[in-house]
Order: C-alpha cells, then sequence, then structure tokens
C-alpha cells in the first residue's frame, strides 16, 4: 500500500512502512482498505480549512491526496 502525496504541484508515491503502522492495533483478521487509509490519514496528517481544506502532513512532506493499493 502507499501513500498518494502531493507535493509543490506533483503527486508522489510514498511505501507504508511499519514505522507508519506503529501503535495501530487491528482487532479483526482481514482488513477493509479503506479502514486502514482513513486510520493512517487520521494519524499522519492535520486538517486544515483555511485558505483551502486540505489534510496537511505532520511533517510537512506535502498533502495527504489519498492511498493505493498495488
Amino acid at each position: 500500500m502507499d501513500l498518494i502525496i502531493l507535493t509543490d504541484g506533483m503527486y508522489h508515491l510514498v511505501p507504508v512502512t511499519e514505522e507508519m503502522l506503529a501503535n495501530i492495533k487491528l482487532f479483526k483478521d482481514t482488513v477493509i482498505y479503506s479502514d486502514l487509509c482513513e486510520i493512517l490519514r487520521i494519524k499522519l496528517s492535520t486538517y486544515y480549512d483555511y485558505p483551502i481544506n486540505r489534510h496537511m502532513m505532520n511533517d510537512n512532506s506535502g498533502d495527504f491526496f489519498g492511498c493505493i493499493w498495488r
């Protein structure tokens, strides 16, 4: 699974690492893709509504755009 990050007008795929999944406890045997993406979005980004609504990455690497499973 990769995160889609928008930086300076370009989209980048960032592989999900074990460090990103640290302190996340999953209680089901099967994980729903959209739920895992939502959990990572909440953990790794902060929502800003001014001047434009976006989820900015906490490490200032860009804007969280979504996830892709490949």
